[in-house]
């Protein structure tokens, strides 16, 4: 079983589906015979040829509409957006069709598309490289929202949303991509969507968060045992639809939650689980839920990046906060 990095690991993911699946295609801009910006589709061009792995113009609106069309007509189009700075143009796209598609047909067409995107930031990138909207993409009934936080999620989920029947935005953290390795078996089998992931069980608190905050809050989660703190630690992954279920019942047996995540705190899909838990969990909580989030305003150069982000002590700060009520 080789070791990969987060990047490589969706490379894998890609050529494994690509190969097991004639109708998987690839498309974006850059993703042929330079291998993508990050090099994910690296050699995915030299392998499956140009009519498989598809150079578009720099056009990110008419790379989701081409893919809706491709999904529509029976491929499985796995489309590029380079930086979700610029996903925007491509909403239209995923709210008047690819998540309408369905419904709008009365069943008779499914839209199988997958929406890749690098998020987030800590890789000093200029303005719109490093945003996470991951919450305003999640309001859209009728589509999956997908953000994996190690190699071997990567690897399992990318798999799951491409052979799912339905459209999928897959959300990569830009700067997990090769921050970390772990083992990753390329054995083609998939993880399960809409599903939380538990890193770690603990009987005091439940730290909840996704994506690239998931290193800090482990972090935190370390740093609490020393204190004589057991936190538990639960990577949601699948944001949309959202596994309550698992989030409910861990905070229900420890009583306390803080919610991490880089996004902005106002309207973040942190805000979603709160409410949630209030509804479903009210009587089991010991302290007000804590949030943990990036600041209301727009992702800074990279000089402050540092103090935007949710950083390990902040996670563990909200934490012993939670923890001070009786």
């Amino acid at each position: 079983m080789e070791e990969l990095n987060l990047v490589q690991a969706v490379n894998r993911a890609l050529a494994r589906a690509m190969a097991d699946d004639p109708s998987v295609v690839v498309l974006g801009e850059d993703v042929g015979r330079d291998g993508g910006v990050f090099r994910a589709t690296d050699g995915l061009w030299t392998r499956f040829g140009d009519e498989r792995v598809i150079d578009t113009p720099l056009a990110e609106a008419a790379i989701a509409g081409v893919a809706v069309g491709m999904a529509a007509q029976g491929l499985r189009p796995v489309a590029e957006i380079q930086f979700t700075g610029f996903i925007y143009p491509p909403i239209d796209q995923l709210v008047n069709h690819a998540s309408r598609l369905r419904t709008r047909t009365r069943g008779r067409l499914a839209c199988p598309m997958v929406l890749r995107a690098p998020c987030g930031g800590g890789i000093h990138a200029p303005e719109h490289h490093s945003e996470s909207p991951e919450a305003m993409l999640a309001q859209i009934p009728g589509l999956r929202v997908v953000l994996p936080s190690s190699p071997a999620r990567a690897y399992g989920l990318l798999l799951a949303a491409i052979r799912d029947p339905d459209p999928v935005v897959f959300l990569e953290p830009t700067r997990l991509y090769r921050a970390l390795r772990e083992p990753v078996d390329d054995n083609g089998e998939a993880l399960p969507l809409d599903r939380c992931f538990v890193l770690r069980e603990g009987k005091d608190i439940t730290l909840v968060t996704w994506g690239a905050t998931v290193v800090e809050t482990l972090a935190a989660a370390e740093l609490l045992a020393g204190e004589g703190i057991a936190a538990g630690v639960i990577d949601v992954a699948t944001l949309h639809p959202l596994d309550q279920e698992t989030i409910v019942a861990a905070v229900r047996r420890t009583g306390r939650c803080v919610i991490a995540h880089e996004a902005p705190l106002s309207g973040g899909w942190g805000a979603e689980i709160a409410a949630r838990l209030a509804e479903h969990a009210f009587a089991s909580l010991l302290a007000p839920i804590q949030r943990v989030a990036g600041y209301d305003t727009v992702m800074p150069l990279p000089r402050l990046e540092a103090h935007y982000l949710p950083s390990t002590q902040r996670i563990a700060a909200a934490a012993r906060r939670a923890m001070g009520f009786a």
